[in-house]
């Protein structure tokens, strides 16, 4: 059934949607359909959306594979908070323009594909 990686895949899926309407509203707004033209606050919501769709897959499969192989709980629920944390903290830094809360958010986001790795390869 893998509930952890659902819970976790949902408020993913929830997340994209959050940033994909921040990308759209802006483009509206600033009037540009490609790009993000002069506007820096358009590039940093693109980028948030973008670095989203970098990372999140990948550590899903690795949630997910983790969790069906039945690694020790705290495992996958170490992994999806790694990565729920650490997504929620980098968009909120790329949205205000503060690495100190952007830069943690990636340590969240490498730490999360590292322990799912580490397990993967140690089970």
């Amino acid at each position: 059934m893998l509930p952890v990686t659902s819970i976790v895949a949902a408020l993913a899926a929830l997340s994209l949607v959050a940033l994909s309407i921040a990308v759209s509203l802006r483009r509206k707004k600033v009037g540009v359909r490609l790009g993000f033209g002069e506007d820096p606050t358009l590039m940093r919501r693109i980028r948030a959306q973008g670095n989203f769709t970098e990372y999140v897959p990948l550590a899903l499969i690795v949630l997910a594979v983790v969790e069906y192989r039945q690694a020790p709980t705290v495992l996958f629920w170490t992994i999806g908070g790694l990565l729920v944390a650490g997504r929620s903290l980098h968009f909120a830094g790329i949205m205000t323009a503060r690495t100190p809360l952007s830069a943690p958010g990636m340590v969240g986001t490498y730490s999360a594909l590292l322990v799912g790795a580490i397990t993967l390869l140690s089970t």
